[in-house]
């Protein structure tokens, strides 16, 4: 057990270079404002909490202000999706509404249908409401959390707010390690953003790392526990069926979810189903009592690209889908997880099946890696597959960090990994065409041709690193103002050549070549 009184977290704030917090309408939803050269400003999605506002007094002992407090207190107790189905439109939708720029009653009717979900649980009022679903901006997961073998409690406080400050839409808390409870406890009272755990993870802590021994009661009590901290989405592995697991008998890599491999061999350990599918109807009753989202896990994802879309990948998944149905029926919000590792040409395949099988009901995926030749890489070989399935309506992408199959990611990874997912994510958005995604590009691309350094530097996702690598070549101050970069130089850049053009016809043909 830590000795609570030696913990201090000393974490990033202060604005992200160039931009500034404000806050919108009555319910100050937040956004990220970049004041441009040309006396505009642009308003960006926003997750990064008080950690970035100038005047905000951070005390991460006290933690954040309980935002929510309030309107939990107002009303009854039902969930998001039971306010939804009644007709209710819940300040979080209006919240979350702002956040999208849509009316509130489309995103009251998406929570209905069943197709978005808003986890936010009774406990965790110092979250900044946010939706996860197809018809919203395609949102970024961040893993988190401590191994047996490394980090800390401050170390982790410290990934949270530097995940958010990136961009991070959730994070996932998958404590393996020492503190599990203590550690969540610390990043729950800091976390503006959702927090998703995986219970199992504790509860085999609990019976000193034996599957065998695990039973029932173990990951109730522990659930409960959970919920009670705050815990706003929970992982479930209840799809891992005992008939199920001979179906991964040739797969190159077997199961290679953790959840799943547990189940799995509680499972054979005792010749029974899964106490997870057995109580789930009791399990649904007790995430309702919170407002916990589930997140169905695919326990049996493929783990290399030769196992994509097999037998037991597909029969897990239809259970999901019967597992979705009776979480609605207690209320209880649900989105599926997916995949993993999926070559190109077979990742519509799992959008289709999982809508058809689950409801539509919010996809949440692993990359998915569209190959397996890239260690140290992996955050790229899964964004290209992120950004596809993407394009193709999941609605969430847990990212992949440098360090994924070799070890725990430090705080470096962890950024590189949101900005890397963020990438994806937002391609994905101007693909569907999402309201106002293009106008993010636009307005970089004008300041990228009218030669506004600063102002390209500080709309883009990493601001610090932009202008870093501009700097690297050219950097005195001049060149900010400069029409060229030290790629084609001052003789032999498109752009300024393109506004000569430009300036020469209007001026002596007289031709308007430009607005």
């Amino acid at each position: 057990m830590v000795d609570v009184s030696t913990i201090r977290p000393a974490v990033t704030t202060g604005p992200i270079s160039g931009s500034e917090k404000i806050y919108r309408g009555e319910l100050g939803v937040p956004a990220r404002r970049v004041q441009l050269t040309n006396g505009e400003h642009f308003d960006l999605y926003d997750t990064s909490g008080p950690y970035t506002d100038a005047s905000a007094r951070i005390d991460v002992q006290a933690g954040l202000p309980a935002l929510r407090r309030d309107w939990i207190a107002g009303r009854s107790g039902l969930t998001q999706l039971g306010h939804a189905r009644a007709g209710t439109i819940t300040e979080e939708m209006r919240y979350v509404a702002v956040r999208e720029g849509v009316d509130p009653e489309y995103v009251r009717d998406e929570v209905a249908r069943g197709r978005a979900v808003i986890p936010a649980n009774r406990r965790h009022p110092e979250s900044e409401p946010m939706i996860i679903g197809k018809k919203f901006l395609v949102k970024v997961n961040a893993n988190i959390g401590n191994s047996a073998v490394t980090s800390s409690v401050e170390e982790e406080v410290e990934k949270l707010v530097w995940a958010t400050r990136w961009g991070a839409d959730t994070v996932m808390d998958l404590s393996t390690g020492k503190n599990i409870h203590e550690t969540r406890e610390w990043i729950l009272r800091n976390s503006p953003v959702p927090i998703g755990t995986v219970p199992l993870y504790q509860a085999l802590e609990k019976v000193n790392g034996d599957p065998a021994e695990l039973s029932w009661e173990v990951y109730r009590d522990t659930v409960i526990e959970q919920c009670e901290q705050g815990v706003d989405y929970m992982t479930v592995h209840a799809g891992v069926l005992l008939r199920y697991v001979p179906l991964t008998a040739q797969r190159i890599t077997g199961i290679v979810s953790r959840g799943g491999s547990i189940m799995a061999a509680w499972c054979l350990a005792h010749h029974q189903e899964s106490f997870l599918y057995t109580h789930f109807a009791e399990l649904c009753s007790i995430l309702r009592e919170y407002d916990v989202t589930f997140s169905l896990g695919d326990g049996l994802r493929p783990g290399c690209i030769a196992d994509a879309n097999d037998a037991a990948q597909f029969a897990e998944l239809r259970t999901l889908g019967e597992l979705t149905r009776i979480a609605w029926e207690h209320d209880v919000q649900v989105m599926i997880e997916g995949p993993g590792h999926v070559p190109m040409h077979k990742i519509a395949e799992n959008v289709r099946l999982e809508e058809e099988l689950c409801g539509e009901a919010p996809f949440y995926t692993l990359g998915p890696l569209a190959t397996d030749v890239a260690p140290a890489y992996d955050h790229i070989t899964s964004a290209i597959g992120a950004a596809q399935i993407g394009w193709l309506g999941t609605a969430m992408l847990c990212y992949v960090t440098p360090k994924e199959h070799l070890g725990l990611p430090d705080r470096d990874d962890v950024k590189t990994g949101v900005i890397t997912y963020k990438i994806a994510a937002h391609a994905a958005d101007l693909a569907k065409g999402h309201p106002g995604a293009q106008d993010w590009d636009d307005t970089l691309s004008k300041a990228r041709f009218e030669f506004r350094w600063e102002d390209q530097f500080n709309l883009s996702l990493d601001p610090d690193t932009a202008r870093s690598f501009h700097d690297e070549t050219l950097p005195a101050e001049p060149a900010k103002t400069a029409h060229f970069c030290s790629m084609c130089g001052p003789k032999f850049c498109s752009m300024r050549i393109t506004a000569d053009i430009r300036a020469y016809a209007e001026e002596k043909l007289h031709l308007p070549l430009a607005d």
